[in-house]
């Protein structure tokens, strides 16, 4: 299903972290990847406030979790700068659905990074 909000759709997810070569490509894209979908898990299930948005953030919060080890076993690691990248983006997706009054540490409450 692709991106319907425009603003997400033209967004380089995770740039930072593509421009420098101490963070694998191919787990990069998986991270754009969780990115992508929460757009589209967003788009589908139209959170009416921000508990709900929350609740979707976190499950993507969590598979960001899961990456740690793909970025370990490429020798990085989810670090000061991919941290701070990764919670801007997640700051960036609630803004383009207008969830400009989000908390990043509450979209992102189940980091484990």
């Amino acid at each position: 299903m692709p991106i319907t909000n425009q603003q997400a759709a033209e967004h380089a997810f995770l740039g930072l972290l593509y421009e420098d070569s101490y963070y694998p490509d191919h787990v990069v894209d998986k991270g754009r990847t969780i990115l992508v979908r929460l757009c589209e898990r967003i788009e589908a299930e139209q959170p009416s406030d921000l508990a709900a948005l929350y609740v979707l953030s976190r499950a993507a919060t969590e598979e960001f979790n899961l990456l740690e080890e793909e970025f370990e076993a490429a020798g990085s690691e989810i670090e000061t700068v991919a941290r701070e990248e990764i919670a801007e983006n997640f700051w960036f997706v609630a803004s383009a659905y207008g969830f400009t009054d989000a908390d990043v540490e509450e979209l992102i409450a189940t980091r484990e990074w």
